[in-house]
């Protein structure tokens, strides 16, 4: 009888934009759009800079997909839960902190 493997998240690789993250497996790497976010003009830096803040290099993170649009993943990322701090909804984290507006998700 297998046993069936735990399902590992995803660890983060990159942030190159307030709404695009770089994040891999064991196996390959992803290019994420934050799903139902947009960054307000003017914002794009100060965004930039809270997103890798809050998704430093090599931290795990769990994607739920919610589209594909032009080979391009799209999915609401969310921070794992330990016990210093609760997993979060870093779309939705963006939105409350000012950052980024909520788009309607599909």
């Amino acid at each position: 009888m297998a046993l069936a493997q735990p399902a590992a998240a995803a660890e983060v690789l990159q942030v190159p934009s307030p709404t695009l993250v770089i994040v891999g497996d064991r196996n390959r790497s992803y290019a994420v759009e934050l799903a139902c976010v947009a960054i307000p003009p003017g914002q794009h830096q100060e965004a930039l800079d809270w997103l890798r803040q809050a998704l430093p290099r090599h931290s795990a993170v769990n994607l739920r997909p919610t589209a594909s649009q032009d080979g391009q993943l799209q999915a609401h990322l969310s921070t794992l839960t330990t016990k210093a701090e609760p997993g979060r909804d870093v779309g939705a984290a963006m939105v409350a902190a000012g950052l980024a507006t909520a788009l309607p998700c599909s």
